[in-house]
This record gives structure tokens, sequence and C-alpha cells, in this order.
């Protein structure tokens, strides 16, 4: 049934009581607390895909997707070259067909290249001399806009380091859960 918490447990937990009464995915605290968690992320990947964007367009970008900026900032990370299996590692992605679908149009665009290693049957990719200039445009206006911002907040920095390792752990945990229920058969409830 519904967990219905009583006026001193609701208190001590500082939530309100009708907030999580009648959601189906809320029927206790914790739940309404990892449901409130589930829903803000999705939130927060739209903001920051449409802040991705809007940098792309200001910077030189424009014809690119939210993903290909992704794509091409992820290549540019400690200037070295990235096979798209790395690359969709790095962003916990397994479709690979769509990591490559994008890097093909980042080749396209003459803001990438192919480069193999002698020897080596495994491409690579690395960003080109018109890469490296959006990238660090793209940088550049990040600075000024977001960082300045982020920079008023108190313990900022604090914050961050202890929200990224709760987002890596629960992205492990996630996973996880994903490898269990591919074991589950489907249950017909009536």
């Amino acid at each position: 049934g519904i967990y219905e918490m009583n006026k001193d447990d609701r208190d001590r937990k500082n939530i309100d009581e009708a907030h999580y009464r009648y959601w189906h995915l809320g029927g206790s605290v914790h739940e309404g607390k990892v449901t409130d968690l589930e829903w803000c992320v999705p939130r927060f990947q739209h903001a920051f895909d449409r802040w991705a964007l809007q940098l792309g367009q200001i910077t030189g970008m424009e014809n690119l997707s939210y993903i290909e900026i992704t794509l091409l900032n992820v290549i540019r990370m400690q200037d070295r070259p990235k096979t798209a299996a790395s690359i969709a590692r790095q962003l916990n992605r397994d479709d690979i067909p769509n990591v490559q679908y994008g890097l093909r149009k980042l080749v396209r665009e003459d803001l990438c290249k192919k480069v193999t290693n002698t020897g080596s049957k495994h491409v690579a990719f690395t960003v080109t001399d018109q890469g490296k200039k959006l990238t660090d445009n793209y940088a550049k206006v990040r600075r000024q806009i977001l960082i300045e911002q982020t920079g008023n907040i108190d313990r900022i920095d604090e914050k961050l380091l202890e929200a990224t390792r709760l987002l890596s752990m629960l992205t492990g945990l996630y996973d996880e859960v994903g490898r269990i229920a591919s074991s589950y058969s489907r249950v017909d409830y009536k």
C-alpha cells in the first residue's frame, strides 16, 4: 500500500506528505526522493542540451546537433585521438552506430579527421585546426558566461565534486540494475 508518514516523521524528513501521497513512484519518503532525482536528471539534461546548442550557435557550430557538439568536445579532451568505442565509453553510450554517424558528420564538416597508427586496424579521430578553433571559441565563451555565474555559488567546487561523485555512483548503480532487470521476464499485473 501507500506509505503515509505521521507528522513527526514528516517533520523529521522535512517533507510535505501531499507531495508524495498520490505519486505511484513515491510510495515512501526514500522512493519519493529517488523519483525526484530521476525527474531532475532529464530536466537538467534538456537544459544542458539547450545551453550547449545556444553556445554552439554563437561560437560557430550552428550546423551541429547537441550530440555532435558533445562528440567534438570529447575528441578534443587531452588533445589525443580517440576511437568511436572510447568516445562512446566516455559518454556511457551503447549506440555506437549513432556515435559513428555523428563522427562522419564531423569529418564531412572538416572539424575532425580520421587517423590510424601504423600497424593498427583501429581508426581514431582527432580535431582539425578548424575543430580546434571552434572548441577554443566554445571554451572561451563558456568561461565568460557559465563559469562566471557558477563562481558566485557558495562552496561551488565542493558541491560540484559531491554531485559528480554521487551521479557517477548512481550511473553505475543504474547500469547494474538495468543488467539485473534484463534477466527478468515480463510480468503482467491484472
